[in-house]
């Protein structure tokens, strides 16, 4: 690559930022690209947006209206150089969600959630994050993933990339159907207390290089994983 990879990452939080950073390290090489984390760390000029899911939401909304109704219209993205690649992050959880619970009144094209489906079995889980991405791709104004666009949908967060990154021996992890797990989150806290780590910008970042080092195992293994994997290199390719 004769150039720095720019990407702009839209995420539900910083954590998911250390992590997105790891897997394209492992992916690309550390040093080839320059990741910057447009929300929630730097989208101060879309003004209050929140946090979590309905962060994204609003920065998803606002970037369609400066597109003039779609994500793809919004030319200051990519035109005049500032980025080569956007990343749009949302946990798979997302889909058991309801819009009124973040005081969120929804548009008529904004597509509905809830849009779960039981998990186990995992074909479900997997049907659900597409559907997801497609309620996240509404929000866009889009019915389909926008050129320079790749999505990111961890199932069923992305502390399930976490746990299985760094403690591959963990009884529920080992279980058939880790990514129906409801609350990966909680395994960080029953870690053995040498090896044990927070859900934290600070710790995730202390142990960036062993989910680097663990991702080959987690694309193989996990299916959003591999299915981010997949896309953001296709949209690398030349």
């Amino acid at each position: 690559m004769s150039k720095q990879l720019r990407v702009a990452l839209v995420a539900e939080g910083p954590t998911d930022g250390v992590v997105i950073k790891a897997a394209l390290n492992a992916m690309l090489g550390e040093g080839t690209f320059v990741l910057t984390q447009l929300f929630p760390e730097t989208s101060v000029a879309f003004g209050p947006l929140g946090t979590g899911w309905a962060g994204v939401y609003r920065w998803c909304h606002a970037s369609a209206k400066r597109g003039g109704g779609r994500l793809s219209g919004y030319k200051l993205l990519f035109d005049i150089g500032m980025h080569d690649l956007l990343i749009l992050h949302l946990d798979a959880d997302v889909a058991g969600e309801r819009y009124e619970n973040n005081s969120i009144q929804p548009l008529s094209s904004d597509l509905p959630l809830p849009c779960d489906r039981p998990c186990p079995p995992a074909a479900d889980a997997a049907d659900a994050a597409n559907e997801l991405r497609m309620v996240l791709l509404s929000w866009c104004g889009e019915t389909a993933v926008p050129p320079q666009t790749v999505l990111c949908t961890p199932s069923k967060s992305t502390e399930a990339w976490v746990v299985a990154a760094l403690f591959p021996q963990d009884a529920e992890m080992q279980r058939k159907g880790w990514e129906c797990h409801p609350n990966p989150e909680s395994r960080l806290g029953v870690q053995p207390l040498a090896a044990r780590i927070r859900k934290s910008k600070a710790d995730y970042q202390s142990k960036q290089q062993d989910i680097t080092a663990a991702w080959g195992r987690l694309r193989n293994d996990l299916s959003e994983a591999g299915r981010f994997s997949t896309d953001f290199m296709s949209a690398v390719q030349p």
